[in-house]
């Protein structure tokens, strides 16, 4: 049972909405066509996604919570909701009132176990950013502590009061509402929706975790502690708890600001190859990688006593991933593949990482690829909006419909994955306009192929031993069956026929070479935009 502090009335209004909603789809899509009238659930049916996006949108800046969270979540699900829905949340932004500081402070005093005057020497009470889940404002510490920490300057993080008894209703409300569509064929055929709200719960639950992300930003560090271009906002652990996180200020230049960077002497074309290297080295080498890389989280600070030096700052780790090592595997076929602009290759890799179902029909989705990579794929940006936009509207809609109709779930560790490819892609081509995401992957898939020449000759050598072995009781096969089939008793059956070409089929396949998952996401974000 809910306690007493539980929100029904917030509750409630979730649970309305997504019955109303439902209902309307019901008719729409189940009931109309039993009743012959099918034609006019696919003629209403993209005005009514429509509909329900944006009043999903108004739901979500009103409510604020994990709503707009939601939302943003929903327009990164390419794979399970149609384009008339993630078109109209992909630009939903986290940014709501801010509560006044008052509230902030009677919080922060609770946490620190004392008046937030004399903890810090000065806190400004104008926020400088105010999201749905907490807020973040400009502090100096105190002779002492500065001491201590070894700098003065820091940005205090607190959570909204009330956030995480709000989370849990949007917790709740999201868990029965999931119930009511695992019962709706529609929804259940298409999506494992059980998996969708876990995957959503566990990260927003990081999200309210300060704790969580103070330790993010110090495994983040450790792993780049020796490169000379990165820095990283150190924790005050001694003033941090689950919802007040105190940490190093490392504002500078903001990295898609080039007039600022060229006032400095930094060349933008530099910072955009460093960057995008460092991202890929987060993916490949450290399995450990910062999943909301936009502008806002990323600073470029002249170095100290340097020439031409200069460093990359990273900040908010409320929002990390981690890739698995099959997803390493996968990504970095799908590098290679996208180097070689291997469309095949990068239906294959999609397969072999567990993203496509064993019965989905990929030839359409393998022919759209392909198109993708003859037209588009030794574009950079620059060419890219020269082009006719008509090419990429046909595209768009074609991939789109493609995506839509194979059986296919993206975990969330690919999610996180898109999301940081993406703007990593965004903000390189914002410094350089002649920017070509090509001329990032291609030495970096030189690397891996270098890097995986021993692995590969491995996997090559066990498929080599696999044919022998088979070509090895082929002759004592072929012998039994022809007695079987001299006394009668040879069983023919399609299933194990099929099973036994597949099988082949898939053998031969895997001897083939590289193939990869991450041209979709690069060849899908190309299209997009």
């Amino acid at each position: 049972m809910p306690d007493a502090g539980f929100d029904r009335a917030r509750y409630r209004r979730l649970l309305r909405f997504a019955a109303g909603h439902m209902a309307v789809t019901w008719w729409y899509e189940v009931a109309l066509p039993l009743l012959g009238l099918r034609r006019v659930a696919d003629r209403t049916r993209a005005r009514r996604m429509q509909v329900f996006a944006r009043r999903f949108r108004d739901l979500a800046v009103e409510l604020g919570g994990l709503m707009i969270k939601l939302g943003q979540f929903m327009s990164s699900r390419l794979d399970v909701l149609p384009p008339e829905i993630t078109r109209e949340l992909e630009d939903l932004q986290d940014e709501v009132p801010a509560v006044p500081f008052e509230q902030i402070k009677s919080l922060a005093d609770r946490e620190l176990g004392t008046d937030i005057d004399r903890v810090f020497a000065h806190i400004d009470a104008t926020p400088i950013a105010a999201a749905s889940l907490g807020q973040a404002y400009r502090a100096r510490l105190t002779t002492v502590d500065a001491r201590v920490a070894g700098f003065e300057d820091v940005v205090v993080k607190v959570q909204r009061p009330g956030i995480a008894g709000v989370v849990e209703v949007d917790l709740a409300a999201l868990r029965r509402v999931g119930a009511w569509l695992r019962r709706f064929r529609l929804v259940s055929d298409r999506a494992d929706v059980r998996a969708l709200i876990d995957e959503f719960a566990a990260v927003s639950r990081e999200e309210i975790d300060y704790l969580h992300e103070a330790g993010s930003a110090e495994r983040f560090a450790a792993a780049f502690a020796d490169h000379p271009r990165v820095r990283v906002p150190r924790v005050v652990w001694e003033r941090t708890s689950r919802e007040l996180l105190v940490l190093e200020d490392v504002s500078a230049i903001k990295i898609t600001d080039r007039a600022a960077l060229r006032a400095v002497g930094i060349d933008p074309r530099e910072v955009a190859s460093t960057f995008a290297e460092l991202m890929f080295d987060q993916l490949f080498e450290h399995r450990f990688f910062h999943a909301d890389p936009h502008p806002g989280n990323l600073f470029v600070a002249p170095a100290d006593g340097e020439r031409h030096g200069w460093t990359l700052a990273f900040v908010d780790f409320g929002m990390m991933g981690e890739v698995r090592p099959e997803v390493v595997k996968a990504l970095r076929d799908l590098f290679i593949a996208s180097a070689r602009r291997d469309g095949a290759g990068l239906v294959a890799a999609m397969r072999d990482a567990g993203v496509l179902l064993p019965d989905a029909d990929t030839a359409e989705l393998e022919r759209v690829m392909s198109e993708v990579f003859a037209r588009f794929g030794g574009m950079g940006l620059a060419e890219l909006r020269e082009a006719d936009p008509q090419q990429f509207t046909d595209f768009a809609a074609e991939f789109s419909d493609v995506l839509l109709t194979l059986p296919f779930q993206l975990p969330e560790d690919f999610l996180l994955v898109i999301r940081a490819v993406s703007l990593t892609s965004g903000v390189c081509s914002s410094l350089d306009p002649r920017y070509n995401v090509w001329d990032s992957i291609e030495p970096y898939a030189q690397r891996l192929l270098r890097r995986q020449g021993t692995a590969a000759a491995g996997d090559i050598g066990r498929e080599a031993l696999e044919l022998v072995a088979i070509a090895w009781r082929m002759p004592r096969r072929l012998d039994a069956m022809l007695g079987q089939l001299e006394r009668g008793e040879l069983p023919v059956t399609a299933p194990r026929l099929e099973r036994t070409v597949t099988r082949l089929e898939s053998t031969a396949s895997r001897l083939v070479g590289a193939i990869v998952f991450a041209g979709v996401i690069l060849s899908g974000a190309i299209v997009r935009s």
